[in-house]
């Protein structure tokens, strides 16, 4: 999955960042049958102490990925799909091409798009 996501988030990532960007969420979603999807959002702010991720929905910009999402198939529960997913990003932001685009903000976080944001970097 990781080279899958390295090449989604190189295409999104070599264009230029809105300046109201604080923080990016990558929002991930249950499609049917076995499959999953992910997109990214940036947010105007970005408050890891706030537990109720009020500031997760102040959408600035979806880079197009909306329209563009990242889709692959696992049969597996919702847990290990997002253990799956912050391995694979927490590798993006390790050694990712732009790594430092992302790390150039407030924060990246992850979360099922109708649950709880876990904070993959806060500077």
């Amino acid at each position: 999955m990781y080279n899958e996501l390295e090449e989604w988030l190189d295409d999104i990532l070599g264009d230029e960042i809105p300046s109201e960007v604080e923080g990016f969420i990558f929002n991930l979603y249950e499609d049917e049958g076995e499959g999953w999807s992910m997109s990214l959002v940036g947010t105007g702010s970005f408050e890891p102490e706030d537990d109720d991720y009020e500031w997760a929905g102040d959408d600035v910009t979806d880079f197009g990925t909306e329209d563009g999402l990242l889709i692959w198939e696992k049969d597996a529960d919702w847990e290990e799909i997002l253990e799956d997913a912050k391995s694979v990003l927490h590798m993006y932001l390790e050694k990712g091409t732009y790594s430092e685009v992302l790390k150039s903000r407030r924060g990246v976080g992850v979360g099922f798009v109708d649950g709880d944001v876990e904070i993959l970097y806060s500077r």
